[in-house]
């Protein structure tokens, strides 16, 4: 990964400086209340050191999707009251972006103070990545900070063309995100190994494809590997899979080993007539036993045990998507027992483990190993599009 600056790079003595700060603001709404401020904890860190050197705190975040129109619904002074919570601070609440009226309120605020910018998407210039949009923000700043990973696969004014008017910086949550994909997937230690799952290979095909030529170890599970299962000429019974693909299962299988990947799948499988939580008919059986009005919901026991084994030869793991339908039991055994070993694993200083994806942060939740792995990323689609190995507009920015 090319280098970029954090806020190492800013003097110590920040007084009166007006640092523009894009931050993932989006949070889930219910009566007006925030449910979850996590997004809010993750991006705390980097405003208040902002504060405690001195600068003036401009947050630029977006809210929804209002399409370039503005929603009283989706204005951030809803916002204002949460983020306040967390910081222990006043925010004023500036209701533009750009203009007079955010330069009178830049006026107002004292060094230290943090001030919360209109939601970005009410312009339309913000999502079409307008130059003269990011200019006029520009305007009212003197450094540009981005600590939103989330949004960084967004080409848009704030996450990417801020950078191109202002010098740029990764905020510490951006700082500890890149520095754990890179440990990941960028300059891993190896042996690597990869554990996809999720209930389509359609809509991982990116994913496994990049995989399989970076790791030495492909673990497949969830619903996909039961495509791949069929093109290997297995019966699944009534199973979750896209049997138009098992060509091309086929022919990510060739590809992997042509790369010196072993791709594991399950020899053993949980099934059910059923999918439902603890059916009367739910049974552990070989992959060769599955019966035509069965379908598999799990990974057996004796397949988790071997995956722990290949775990203990690895030095580095990241990880997407459960093995089962773990959000039903007793579909959930196989992740839980996967995750605890290479929870372990990380906790004895074997193994460095980065996990993404919302199933995956809710199935280690589930597991109660959350603490207990090196990295979670809740950044969804740009965790995603980078383990499809593409490259981040919001990141190639910074590194430019």
């Amino acid at each position: 990964m090319t280098a970029f600056k954090t806020l190492d790079d800013l003097p110590d003595d920040l007084t009166g400086q007006r640092a523009l700060v894009r931050v993932d603001l989006n949070l889930p709404m219910k009566d007006g209340r925030a449910t979850d401020l996590t997004r809010v904890h993750a991006v705390a860190p980097t405003m208040l050191e902002l504060s405690q050197r001195g600068a003036k705190v401009l947050l630029l975040a977006h809210y929804g999707r209002p399409k370039g129109e503005r929603h009283s619904t989706m204005s951030m002074s809803e916002i204002v009251g949460e983020l306040e919570k967390v910081v222990d601070k006043e925010v004023m609440f500036i209701p533009e972006v750009a203009g007079p009226v955010v330069e009178q309120s830049v006026g107002i605020l004292r060094p230290g103070d943090i001030g919360l910018l209109e939601n970005t998407r009410f312009w339309p210039g913000e999502e079409a990545n307008d130059a003269d949009f990011a200019e006029a923000i520009a305007a009212n700043g003197d450094f540009y900070v981005n600590d939103a990973f989330s949004a960084a696969h967004r080409a848009h004014a704030t996450t990417e063309g801020l950078a191109h008017h202002l010098p740029a910086y990764a905020g510490r949550a951006m700082e500890k995100e890149l520095t754990a994909l890179n440990a990941a997937l960028g300059n891993p230690t190896p042996p690597v190994a990869a554990v996809v799952g999720g209930a389509k290979v359609s809509t991982k095909l990116a994913v496994l494809e990049n995989l399989s030529r970076k790791v030495q170890h492909l673990i497949i599970g969830g619903g996909m590997a039961n495509t791949f299962l069929a093109a290997n000429g297995v019966n699944v019974g009534k199973s979750l899979a896209e049997h138009d693909l098992t060509d091309t299962a086929r022919a990510i299988m060739d590809a992997a080993d042509e790369a010196g990947c072993t791709i594991h799948l399950p020899y053993d499988v949980v099934v059910a007539k059923e999918f439902a939580a603890n059916p009367p008919s739910v049974r552990t059986c070989n992959v060769h036993e599955v019966a035509e009005d069965e379908m598999i919901l799990d990974v057996g026991p004796q397949a988790v045990e071997a995956l722990g084994d290949v775990l203990k030869t690895c030095a580095t793991l990241v990880w997407n998507g459960p093995l089962g339908a773990f959000e039903t039991p007793p579909f959930d055994e196989a992740t839980v027992a996967l995750a605890r070993i290479a929870a372990a694993l990380t906790q004895d200083g074997s193994l460095v483990s980065v996990a993404g994806g919302g199933d995956t942060v809710a199935a280690l939740a589930h597991a109660g190993v959350t603490d207990d792995v090196t990295y979670i990323s809740t950044a969804g689609g740009a965790f995603l599009e980078w383990m499809e190995g593409q490259e981040l507009p919001g990141v190639a920015a910074l590194t430019a």
